[in-house]
């Protein structure tokens, strides 16, 4: 394998583990942790203030994995339009059937991710802290989290299965 492959894997594997492992700290010690931080106000200002700074690595790492993705394909021959992205044959083997299940999961993650990043949690800092209104955007955007650890996790899944068959 080309070095230049070969980093480009590590840089992917590391944005990967960035984004599902911040998703997933997240979601099982620090959401459980900020819950309990009394008064509202400052719960509110701390899911806030943790959401905005990893909105911004998570974003950041959602570029990288994108970039690094692209040339991985490219590396492994599979960013041709004949033969391969173009082509029912390809498509109906294991190998594309694992593509398009990353690829499917890479898009739901990040469309989930958005909705999560940009819409509901900025209207849940909004919101008059310990209002019924507010309580119901942050279950919502824990729904939006909960859903992309899921999905993440067989995005992992996709992953080991498309590169270890």
């Amino acid at each position: 394998m080309p070095t230049a492959y070969l980093i480009n894997v590590t840089v992917h594997v590391f944005a990967a583990i960035f984004w599902l492992g911040g998703i997933f700290f997240l979601g099982i010690v620090g959401a459980p942790v900020l819950r309990a931080v009394e008064p509202p106000s400052l719960r509110q200002r701390l899911f806030s203030e943790i959401g905005t700074r990893f909105r911004t690595a998570g974003w950041i790492a959602i570029a990288v994995l994108i970039a690094t993705g692209l040339l991985n394909l490219r590396f492994r021959g599979w960013l041709r339009w004949n033969d391969v992205l173009g082509s029912d044959t390809f498509w109906a083997t294991n190998t594309g059937h694992m593509l398009a299940l990353k690829l499917a999961t890479v898009t739901i993650m990040v469309g989930v991710g958005a909705v999560h990043d940009f819409a509901l949690g900025p209207a849940a800092s909004r919101a008059e802290a310990g209002s019924e209104h507010a309580t119901h955007l942050r279950r919502r955007a824990a729904w939006l989290a909960r859903i992309n650890a899921m999905t993440g996790v067989i995005l992992v899944i996709a992953a080991v299965r498309l590169t270890r068959g």
